[in-house]
């Protein structure tokens, strides 16, 4: 049925650009982050008039809130595969490999 390959095609694009955007608001999040620890802005002489404190506050915040949406968004995306494998995993349908 071709109508069910291209939905499947659509949901695709859809999960590799919200993982792609979590990954950027990650790294936005990361940066920003590192840039609040004022020792570490010290260090590297960066001071306010270099890097305004208070808007990168408020990036990291929003990077942060936009995270938790995407994170969310994500997991309702691949609700049935976290599904599926934990009712393989607690149903004892799955092997683990046994490392010798």
């Amino acid at each position: 049925m071709p109508g069910k390959e291209v939905i499947s095609m659509n949901m695709q694009v859809i999960r590799w650009c919200v993982d792609l955007a979590m990954g950027i608001v990650f790294l936005f999040s990361v940066m920003t982050g590192l840039f609040k620890f004022t020792l570490l802005t010290r260090s590297f002489g960066l001071t306010d008039i270099v890097l305004p404190s208070a808007q990168i506050s408020e990036i990291h915040d929003w990077a942060g809130i936009t995270l938790c949406f995407l994170v969310a968004v994500h997991l309702f995306l691949n609700r049935a595969w976290i599904l599926s494998m934990t009712r393989k995993i607690f149903g004892g349908t799955i092997e683990m490999e046994k490392k010798v």
